[in-house]
């Protein structure tokens, strides 16, 4: 019995042995991979998982920071980041980022890209959309306006409708 015991002890450290190398391996691949690669594997819904742990996180202007508050573009860029992404860490940088997505085509993940709240020349304001229902999406973002924190907030409503831009795919190549 004793023999028997030893042998199926051994039989596991063995076991176990090799499979942490054959893990080991296929992380060093991950570490190698392109942005487009890295793009193909990311599941648009692991993404809104991830944002919406930030929820209720402080709206501070110029910040990217999860400890202490995020803007619009620093918490979109800080989401995308987690995901090996690197996008524009200023608002004004996604005005000729991509192409625009007609409503139908909009997916969980898509950023949406809103002019500002008084100049409608230039973008103000981004979110990543949670929930794809073309116009009638919502979307996750840190507001600036009477929430003041990260938070969920449709796009058909009369504020976000009128200063719509457009929506992006950052994910598809």
């Amino acid at each position: 019995m004793k023999s028997f015991r030893y042998t199926l002890l051994l039989s596991v450290v063995l076991l176990f042995s090799f499979t942490c190398k054959k893990e080991e391996k296929q992380n060093k691949v991950t570490i190698n991979k392109t942005r487009t690669e890295i793009s193909a594997e990311i599941n648009r819904d692991s993404i809104i998982v991830y944002a919406k742990k930030y929820l209720g996180t402080p709206y501070v202007y110029a910040s990217s920071n999860p400890k202490k508050g995020f803007d619009c573009s620093g918490f979109v860029s800080y989401v995308y980041s987690n995901f090996g992404l690197t996008l524009p860490r200023s608002s004004s940088g996604y005005k000729n980022l991509g192409t625009a997505l007609k409503p139908e085509d909009f997916k969980v993940g898509d950023i949406l890209v809103f002019y500002g709240y008084k100049d409608r020349t230039a973008i103000g304001h981004l979110g990543i959309i949670c929930e794809a229902n073309g116009m009638h999406s919502k979307f996750i973002h840190a507001s600036s306006g009477k929430a003041q924190q990260v938070t969920i907030t449709a796009l058909d409503t009369e504020h976000y409708t009128k200063r719509f831009y457009k929506c992006i795919d950052v994910l598809s190549k």
